[in-house]
């Protein structure tokens, strides 16, 4: 469904100026999405990556059509001004699940989540060089503080990757999803000032089953009855948070939400001890209390700037 306007007319990117929200939508995709990727590591040792991703995507239109149906307007939430702007991020968006997946049949949860922190600073990077966005000396400090404490996370793990060709394959599936999913969300917020949220969510996740569709023939496993239920639960859980997270770059920067990838560790941390015992070593909690401080100094920073915009809004000129 297209919308067409004037050629010369280009699209407009625009931001509430409500950051907090903006932060708690992303948090809460964060929590969504660490719990998918914990039923995708159970599944992943018996299922193959391309039908947990059709599973992943196919379910997730039940929340999606709850929300059509929430907010009214039916189908007409799904005009789009740019269509093509919708597969560009469709592609990275399937190529970064797809490398997801496999990362995590050979890492666990806390690892991949450590690795996938290289995101925060691409996008900060590519927000400033593609959006235009100003990212100020602050919010490049916290970046950088964060992106340290990834790699004191990470770095036993590269030592062991060097030996490990397990380990090591999972390292190089993780970096490539970090540098996708860097991408996709640059390409999101450049779309947020004129495509829905259902729109973007809804077309991502249709381009999603076509192509693991397309391959599931030749990969299919009969799934158990719990495996089913997990794996409808997971796309569930998938269509949930991919609106959180896209609503969220209505109400805040690119640069500002990349930040609140590091929440994503203390869920991963908690799922991985939970459900497969796994808990990371001295390495990660000390990287883990880096990342997560330079977050909070974020929020804080933000909620101070959005303060001295409100006040200086309120006062009229002389």
């Amino acid at each position: 469904m297209v919308v067409n306007e004037p050629r010369s007319q280009r699209f407009e990117i625009t931001t509430s100026s409500r950051p907090l929200l903006g932060i708690g939508l992303k948090i809460g995709a964060t929590l969504a999405f660490m719990l998918m990727a914990a039923i995708a590591r159970h599944l992943g040792q018996d299922i193959a990556v391309a039908q947990i991703v059709f599973f992943r995507s196919a379910f997730a239109f039940i929340p999606i059509g709850i929300a059509l149906f929430v907010v009214g307007g039916g189908l007409s939430n799904l005009a789009t001004k740019h269509p093509w702007l919708h597969v560009r991020r469709a592609c990275t968006g399937v190529f970064a699940m797809f490398t997801y997946f496999t990362a995590l049949t050979y890492l666990p949860i806390a690892d991949v989540t450590a690795i996938s922190f290289v995101s925060p600073l691409i996008v900060v990077v590519l927000a400033a060089v593609m959006l235009g966005e100003s990212v100020r000396f602050f919010r490049w400090g916290a970046v950088l503080a964060g992106f340290a404490g990834v790699l004191v996370m990470i770095s036993p793990h590269v030592g062991e990757g060097l030996s490990s060709g397990s380990a090591g394959t999972g390292i190089l599936f993780g970096l490539a999803n970090a540098i996708l999913v860097a991408f996709t969300m640059i390409f999101i917020r450049m779309m947020s000032g004129t495509e829905s949220a259902l729109a973007i969510a809804t077309y991502f996740q249709l381009t999603c089953c076509v192509v693991s569709g397309l391959i599931l023939p030749f990969v299919w496993v009969t799934p158990s009855g719990l495996e089913f239920l997990l794996l409808v639960f997971m796309g569930v859980l998938g269509g949930i948070g991919q609106l959180l997270m896209t609503n969220g770059f209505r109400y805040a920067q690119a640069s500002t939400l990349a930040n609140f990838d590091y929440a994503a560790m203390i869920w991963a941390i908690l799922f991985g001890w939970l459900f497969f015992s796994e808990l990371p070593g001295p390495a990660v909690y000390a990287g883990a209390v880096i990342v997560i401080g330079s977050g909070l100094f974020v929020m804080w920073r933000e909620r101070r700037l959005g303060l001295e915009r409100r006040n200086e809004s309120a006062v009229e000129p002389v």
